[in-house]
């Protein structure tokens, strides 16, 4: 029961959408027991976003919640392969990515909880 949120100030064509979607359909299994079949994911572009004070440069804020936990170095693997993604495609340098993450104890679908 993974979620993505990936906002940026980029504009992201369909086509950049569907990309970053198949890599991060992958990418998600680097936490074990993630998989792409219970992946939601949600895109926000073109917005006007600040860091370091500066809104001249593409920035982008990536939010991971899963229900569950994992272990930092599953952590450390998806920071790397969602941050070479969201650089990538849509050019945005490393240093003005964020990625957060949130593990979620109580987690809802079909009208019951996991």
């Amino acid at each position: 029961m993974p979620f993505i949120s990936t906002k940026t100030t980029a504009n992201i064509t369909d086509e950049k959408r569907n990309e970053i979607k198949e890599r991060l359909g992958k990418a998600i299994s680097l936490i074990p027991g993630k998989s792409e079949s219970w992946l939601m994911l949600s895109f926000e572009d073109n917005l006007k976003m600040y860091f370091k004070g500066d809104d001249q440069k593409d920035t982008a804020f990536v939010e991971v919640k899963i229900f569950g936990s994992a272990s930092n170095s599953a952590y450390d693997a998806l920071t790397s392969e969602i941050t070479q993604i969201v650089s990538s495609v849509l050019g945005i340098s490393a240093d003005r990515i964020y990625i957060k993450y949130e593990e979620v104890e109580h987690w809802g679908w079909n009208g019951s909880n996991f």
